[in-house]
């Protein structure tokens, strides 16, 4: 019995740290050194940087005009913004539709080799020392390009994540999401305000072209990799909470549960290839932010919820102290909660937050089929997307239509 309690009291910190200690220790790191920030951009227009906006897209024909109408719309100089779209392997009439556009370039071929071969071709073009990464079905704030520009004013900085708000949707799926992106949002705040963010989400990201790191072609998070090799080479990964990129939720949990597993595979095939940082000998407060907020997620703390529960029923039976029972109650009302959640799916939120416990069952159900996925070495790169709730609408940008927000990439995706 001593030993099943050692791992239900070590189990039970480790979870507790993973989604609520990290936090707080992110807060008192701040706190203590304070916090890094960037000076506000002064500059005139005219000392601004040149600038690449690369969105890939993949039959994405019906939203395209409303993405482009989006990108038009971005406050940055037009002389020294050129928006990229790449279609490569599109069948549908993205290629042609952007073709007649004469305010974009649009890179296209037939061949679907997915798209970090997409993206990679068309970086290989791209002059400008800024790039801006984002998807075809999100939208972007106004001031996304100046505000994610400022950052690196700063030599130091070798790329900047964006926000990602999801838009509700009104179910679990929606609710839970965007209930996470919140949180997110907060630590993603904080670690920048420490170090530096752990990974960007493929959203919104900017990257100064010349540190673009190529990936494997058959790396599955490949936004997560590109700014973590970024960090693994000495550079800060800051974070701009006004550069907005908004999306719709998942159009219902299953496509979500699908987005989570292939998040979840690629985040072990990542960890596996960037074992050098989780030395904190080398890589100091990198290494602690990266385990903290990534590898636990995607590793043992997901395991370890299942150990605690089991070791928490085996103490309980045995008729070990009291205090036991309580703890073993609290699990069951939680999972409980989860299995409501998994009946109310498809119904309208009327409580904030009420399918969370279904929403982070989701999550931690996903790091196993992600896992299993992973060493099966059955996880295509190629694209596949999940589907969301309404693809061809451009999202409210009033903030009370939002959710929001978030590496790969969790982030557990």
């Amino acid at each position: 019995m001593i030993a099943l309690k050692l791992l239900f009291w070590l189990g039970s910190a480790l979870i507790v740290f993973t989604y609520l200690g990290y936090g707080l220790l992110v807060w008192l790191m701040v706190k203590i050194k304070g916090a890094r920030r960037i000076p506000a951009d002064q500059r005139p227009d005219s000392e601004l940087p040149q600038v690449t906006l690369l969105i890939a897209a993949y039959n994405e024909a019906a939203i395209l005009p409303q993405k482009v109408a989006n990108c038009l719309a971005l406050d940055y100089p037009e002389d020294k913004l050129e928006i990229l779209f790449v279609t490569d392997g599109s069948s549908d009439e993205s290629p042609s539709l952007l073709a007649d556009i004469p305010q974009v370039k649009v890179m296209h071929r037939p061949e679907r080799r997915g798209k970090i071969a997409a993206v990679e071709r068309a970086m290989a073009t791209v002059t400008s020392p800024i790039t801006v990464l984002t998807d075809a079905n999100t939208f972007l704030s106004a001031n996304t390009i100046r505000r994610m520009v400022a950052d690196f004013q700063a030599p130091s900085v070798g790329a900047v994540a964006g926000e990602k708000r999801v838009i509700s949707n009104g179910d679990a799926s929606s609710g839970g999401e965007g209930l996470y992106w919140r949180y997110e949002s907060y630590l993603k705040r904080k670690d920048s305000e420490w170090y530096g963010v752990v990974g960007a989400a493929g959203e919104l990201y900017a990257v100064r072209t010349a540190l673009f790191h190529k990936v494997p072609g058959d790396t599955i998070l490949d936004d997560f990799m590109h700014t973590l090799l970024i960090a693994k080479d000495g550079y800060r990964v800051t974070y701009a909470p006004e550069a907005v990129a908004e999306e719709h939720a998942s159009a219902n949990v299953k496509e979500e549960l699908k987005r989570k597993v292939r998040i979840c595979a690629g985040g072990w095939q990542s960890m596996s290839r960037l074992l050098p940082l989780l030395n904190p000998f080398k890589y100091g407060t990198l290494s602690i932010q990266y385990i903290g907020h990534r590898v636990l997620r995607w590793s043992l703390t997901p395991l370890f919820l299942l150990i605690v529960l089991i070791a928490n029923l085996i103490l309980v039976l045995n008729g070990v102290h009291w205090v036991y029972s309580l703890t073993l109650g609290g699990q069951a009302l939680f999972y409980l909660a989860a299995i409501a959640g998994y009946l109310l799916r498809a119904r309208p939120i009327g409580i904030p937050g009420f399918f969370a416990p279904y929403y982070f069952f989701i999550m931690n159900y996903s790091v196993y089929l992600g896992f299993w996925r992973f060493w099966r070495g059955r996880q295509s790169a190629v694209w596949e997307k999940a589907k969301r709730a309404d693809t061809t609408a451009k999202p409210s940008p009033r903030p009370s239509t939002t959710t929001g927000s978030s590496s790969s990439t969790m982030s557990a995706g």
